[in-house]
Order: C-alpha cells, then structure tokens, then sequence
C-alpha cells in the first residue's frame, strides 16, 4: 500500500446511540440477573469506526446528529482521540441501545430504544456539513440506521450528492435505507458492506453458500457498486471488485466482546481505500481489524503493530 494519505476521512451517523453493555454469565429470559460488569460507549456505526479510525492513525472527522441532552460521552470519545468533531446538536437525548453479552454463549443480546426525531431541515445542514468537508476520492461513510423523520431515501440523496463532488461513499446499512441507495437512479455508493443475512434480506432469497454470496455482489456490481463486502462473522468475510472475489478469514480469535466487530471491519477498509490499497489490502485490513478489535472492549482497537500482526496471518482465498 501507498503512504497513508493526510485529508481526513468523514464518518457521517445520523441516528448514533450510546452502547450500554451489561455482561452475564449466562443470559436465561425470564431470570433475574447479576451482572459481571456494566459498561457505557459513546457509539453508533460511523462513531464506532471513526473512533477505530483514529486508533490506527487516521485522521477523521464525524458529523451526523446528536441531542444536547447527552452529547458528553460522545464529545469526550473524540477529545480523547483526536477526532474532529462535526456533528450538528438537536435539542433532546440521543438514544441508548442496551447491548447484553452473554460470556457462556459467547454472544450478544441488543435491545436498541428510541431515539432523536429529525427533520430535512436538519439533514440539510449535515449535508451542507459535509459537502464542506469532501474532497475527491475521499471516503466519506454513510453508516447505520435512520432517525424517525428522516425519509428513506436519505442515504441515497446523499450518496449522489457526494458521489458528485468526487468522494467515494461507503455505505453500512440495512433494510428499507439500504434497500432505496441500492434501487437509486442516481450515483450508487463505492462500497457497501453487508453481513449475509443483510445481503439475504436485499436479494429477497436465501444465499447459503459463497457461490450464491459471489452472484448477488456481481448483480450488485453490475448495478455499478465497485466494492461488495460480505461480512461472515467468525468466518471472516467476502470481498468482490470488478475482477476478483476473495474469501479472507483469521485463525480463530480469542474475543472479549464481539460488540462493533463489524464496525472494525468496515473501519479497516476505509482506512485501505484511504491508502490506496488494492483488493486484496483491503481484506487483510479489514479482517485483521475486526479480529483485533475482538480483544478489546468497546470501539476500540490495539497499537498497529497488533493489527498489522493480525493482517499479516490473514488467510485469503480466491473465489472466481
């Protein structure tokens, strides 16, 4: 890869939460619970990677919509960091989503409650926020879900927006926002990253294996996204581009919280794209950010040294 370039990146969150995650034992519905341990994260998908952004060395700005009433943990987040703050404040508390991990199932419970109501007034400015910001062939992430009152196209009104001043959008969504960037007449996003079941639900079929996984990113691509990544969990994850498919995976992780893993992964190709990287730096990154951030608690991630470690036993296999 290239020498990391200098214009930061812009992570864009227009719906962020601050993660409460509580630690079990061994999660029983219906039981009462003592918990291990309680801990509370300014997060979000687009804080979440800005914040992974930042551990690895790259310079970032996160913008998107925040209530006044709780806006501490998140300012915080980005002082300790070094993260150029952006975000517009609305009047009223961001939400909070409960996140409860289960040490026995190694596995994780969300409940995600309600949060901010915005309006296009608001996105207007956040809009005009970013256009600030972007310069060609920056990544510009557009990542998570919508607040209410926000319309469903958003993400594709601002992908063709941006996509027309040069950045390269990356976009981590789902359901009906995803649905509407991806059915666009307008510019369609550089890169998107799915898990399976995201991409299932997209397709409108199930897809059980890499095969079916390859064809839906080659429907994707030929609608014009150039970057389809197919997250997989502990399996590690796809990544197609319009001439390769590549399967990469970690030896298996030892993991203090899988909360944000994904989050990770979409921070370590941001931070390829950012370098210049081709297809296959881009997998090694990105899985090797996921697992690394495996070993830590919140959105967060070790020294470089650690994750270049990781990318350097990445296994990658070739799909096509």
């Amino acid at each position: 890869m290239t020498k990391a370039a200098t214009k930061p990146v812009v992570t864009v969150t227009l719906n962020p939460a601050i993660d409460q995650t509580i630690t079990v034992d061994a999660l029983k519905p219906g039981s009462v619970h003592r918990a291990k341990a309680v801990r509370h994260n300014a997060g979000g998908k687009g804080v979440n990677v800005a914040s992974c952004l930042a551990d690895w060395g790259t310079p970032v700005v996160a913008t998107g919509l925040l209530g006044t009433g709780n806006a501490a943990p998140f300012e915080a987040l980005f002082q300790a960091k070094g993260i150029a703050d952006a975000f517009l404040r609305l009047p009223g508390e961001t939400r909070v989503n409960i996140k409860i991990a289960d040490l026995a199932a190694n596995d994780t419970t969300d409940i995600n409650l309600p949060g901010l109501t915005a309006d296009p007034g608001a996105l207007g400015r956040v809009q005009e926020t970013v256009r600030r910001l972007v310069e060609p062939s920056i990544p510009v992430l557009l990542a998570g879900s919508l607040p209410d009152g926000l319309p469903t196209d958003t993400y594709a009104i601002l992908t063709a927006d941006l996509a027309a001043a040069g950045a390269r959008v990356v976009l981590d969504s789902s359901g009906a926002p995803l649905a509407a960037a991806l059915a666009s007449t307008g510019a369609l996003p550089h890169c998107i990253k799915p898990n399976r079941h995201e991409l299932e639900d997209w397709a409108g079929r199930p897809l059980p294996t890499d095969a079916d996984l390859l064809d839906a990113a080659r429907g994707l691509q030929r609608r014009g996204v150039s970057v389809v990544v197919v997250s997989l969990g502990a399996d590690g994850a796809l990544f197609v581009d319009g001439a390769r498919a590549l399967h990469g995976r970690l030896p298996p992780v030892q993991a203090l919280s899988t909360v944000g893993a994904g989050d990770a992964m979409v921070a370590g190709l941001i931070a390829a794209f950012q370098q210049d990287g081709g297809l296959e730096d881009v997998a090694r990154l990105s899985v090797a950010f996921a697992g690394a951030k495996l070993g830590c608690f919140g959105p967060n991630l070790p020294d470089p040294a650690t994750v270049r470690a990781l990318a350097a036993q990445v296994t990658l296999s070739r799909l096509d």
